[in-house]
């Protein structure tokens, strides 16, 4: 009886036991599938699926008359899945089977066999053995009908005019996103949404025979066009004219930009040295190339990053004797001068204890307003901008877009370097006033600029005009913008009177145009270092025509030239050049068609006290070269001419200046 009862209770304590076990797999069978489920389910969806990606066809990037400047052309990847490879073999026979197909895609792919060995030894997943081959080089992979590999068709970014507008362009990576530029101010219009072929496989990437959709497409959305502003012919020529600046100045960069002036459409943009987007990785130049090849990693990598920027946009530059046309609109807007106004340069004037000379330190005497833009006149400018007063002259500055940014369509644009309103002083105004202490983008400056030629109007820069839709066909267009008023319409038309003179009579003749009136300004900067000024400058040109209708602003911008660094001689001469071609190509007449086709006669204009910058000007304005080789490079101021004024002499004949009797 008592063996019975202990084996009632051991029964019973095994029957616990098992319940107890039941209800902990039950519990654990319930946590797995209600818990947990979703994640196992997913795990197992993974492992048993290859998904690959079908790239998006980019969008093509067109100039304003849609010529191509960037498109996606057809490639192929391959793909090698080495589970495929001899899985019902022996292992020795699979080792064997390896070695044959990685030395066969070798051969054809001109690879390293021990390298593609090293990637398809694997039993599972995959190898992406090469991306972006032509069809040519795929069909030889193909023609192997190798177990295993794949040929999927893709995209690759090419650029057909190479350097061309290249740093507006930007570039790509190797998957394709825009990396800079254009490329990656509008990567999310271009790139499209990818596709994807997904494949449902077992352990050893075998396709799953009872699957009832063993293979599912997803088809890729490609992406939008973009249209820009840039026009090819007129980026062809103002690259043509910075490479001729470079190779006479010698000087570190040179950059331009051309603006429409009524609209803010940018044309052209261009730089020296620049790069090709089709092998970014290295300078386009040969022998900034054999440089290149010298220089340590770290080296090569800052090298890079300033070839890739673009200066016109993300830089900032002192653009000195130009930003006088801003102080002249700012003080005729306030009323402080007028056209007829008169002055005297005695050759420095002292502001706040402190003497600030003139360029011409024997001074320009008695002048007019008109006369003293002309003349680079800093005394003039100094009083302009201590009249008007910091508070006011400041305002006028955000106002002309130069305390923030143009808000053009490109990424990491600069900003200006100024001091602060409160610190400034009236020192510090008074340099402000003739262009000194102060550092802007060029796309800044020539924004700002172009509102005088367009009755005070200040536009948005554009790099972009429309984005096109490849499935509707439909365009979105980005129309011209007017940020705000930066001056009346009687301000800007008297700005640009005087801005003609210039051209016409005053130190900015290597900018004119035969036949067209032209209005600008030259400058010449010493560049700021560690809180002092170099030897080197920047020396520029901004110029717009023509005056009576301003269509076309250019600006071209030398850095660090070497020997003559004086605007009128770096940058003018290319300004003219880019100019004249432009508005021949864009059919705009002439202003005066009997000027285009007149006589070989000139009359020697009356250079004596000028600087020999000025000078320089203005003989190239009356179509006359000029020596003075025998002062050497340094700026000075002329006291004798041979020929002499009013002398009448064949067009192109050199005017010796000299400094000494």
């Amino acid at each position: 009886m008592p063996s019975t009862i202990r084996s009632k209770k051991n029964l019973i304590f095994v029957l616990v036991i098992v319940f107890a076990l039941l209800l902990i797999a039950t519990m654990r069978v319930g946590y797995v599938q209600l818990v947990k489920g979703e994640e196992y389910k997913d795990r197992a969806l993974s492992q048993q699926t290859t998904d690959i990606v079908v790239e998006a066809e980019r969008g093509v990037i067109y100039d304003r008359n849609e010529e191509k400047l960037a498109q996606s052309v057809k490639c192929f990847d391959v793909y090698v899945y080495p589970a495929e490879i001899g899985k019902y073999k022996s292992k020795k026979e699979r080792k064997q089977l390896l070695l044959i197909t990685a030395g066969k895609l070798a051969k054809a792919m001109d690879l390293d066999k021990n390298d593609v060995l090293k990637q398809i030894d694997k039993t599972s997943g995959q190898a992406i053995l090469a991306k972006g081959l032509a069809r040519e080089d795929a069909d030889k992979v193909r023609d192997l009908e190798l177990t295993g590999v794949a040929i999927i068709p893709a995209t690759k970014r090419e650029y057909p005019n190479g350097t061309l507008a290249a740093n507006v362009m930007g570039m790509v990576n190797d998957e394709n996103t825009g990396q800079s530029g254009l490329e990656l101010e509008y990567n999310n219009y271009l790139s499209g949404i990818s596709g994807r072929i997904v494949n449902y496989t077992d352990t050893n990437g075998e396709e799953l025979s009872y699957s009832p959709e063993n293979e599912r497409y997803y088809e890729a959305e490609n992406g939008c066009d973009v249209i820009t502003t840039i026009d090819l012919v007129i980026q062809s020529y103002t690259e043509t004219a910075i490479q001729t600046v470079q190779k006479k100045t010698k000087s570190d960069r040179v950059f331009a930009v051309v603006m429409e002036t009524e609209t803010g459409n940018i044309l052209a943009m261009a730089q020296t040295p620049t790069f090709d987007p089709n092998n970014p990785y290295v300078p386009a130049s040969p022998s900034e190339k054999a440089k290149f090849k010298e220089l340590s990693q770290q080296e090569q990598s800052d090298y890079l990053s300033k070839m890739w920027r673009n200066p016109i946009i993300c830089d900032v530059y002192e653009p000195g004797s130009v930003f006088k046309l801003l102080t002249t609109s700012i003080a005729l807007e306030e009323g402080v001068t007028k056209m007829d106004s008169e002055f005297y340069c005695s050759g420095s004037v002292t502001v706040a204890g402190q003497t600030i000379h003139c360029w011409h330190e024997a001074g320009h005497g008695a002048e007019n307003l008109k006369e003293a833009v002309g003349n680079s006149c800093n005394p003039v400018f100094i009083k302009l901008a201590t009249d008007v007063g910091i508070s006011k002259y400041y305002d006028y500055l955000d106002t002309f877009g130069i305390t923030g940014t143009t808000g053009i369509d490109f990424p990491a644009e600069g900003t200006a370097i100024l001091q602060d309103e409160e610190s400034a002083g009236p020192v510090g105004v008074a340099t402000l006033g003739f262009g000194q202490g102060v550092a802007v983008t060029p796309i800044q400056l020539i924004t700002a600029v172009s509102s005088l030629g367009n009755e005070g109007n200040l536009m948005k820069p554009h790099l972009v005009k429309a984005i096109k839709d490849k499935t509707t066909g439909e365009e979105t267009e980005i129309k011209p913008e007017v940020v705000r008023k930066t001056v009346s319409k009687q301000t800007a038309d008297d700005l640009c009177n005087i801005m003609e003179y210039v051209v016409a009579e005053g130190g900015g003749g290597t900018a004119a145009v035969k036949g067209y009136r032209v209005g600008g300004k030259t400058g010449t900067a010493n560049k700021a270092v560690k809180g002092g000024y170099s030897d080197y400058t920047y020396s520029s040109c901004l110029a717009m025509a023509p005056m009576s209708d301003p269509k076309l602003t250019v600006l071209v911008i030398a850095d660090s030239p070497k020997g003559v660094h004086y605007g009128s001689l770096t940058a003018g001469p290319a300004v003219s050049e880019i100019m004249g071609k432009s508005l021949k190509y864009l059919n705009i007449q002439p202003d005066n068609a009997e000027e285009e086709n007149d006589g070989e006669k000139a009359k020697v204009p009356d250079v004596v006290g000028q600087s020999a910058e000025d000078a320089i000007g203005i003989l190239a304005g009356a179509e006359l070269d000029y020596d003075m080789s025998e002062n050497g490079e340094e700026n000075f101021v002329v006291v004798k001419q041979y020929p002499s004024a009013g002398s009448t002499v064949r067009k192109g004949t050199k005017v010796f200046l000299y400094k000494d009797w």
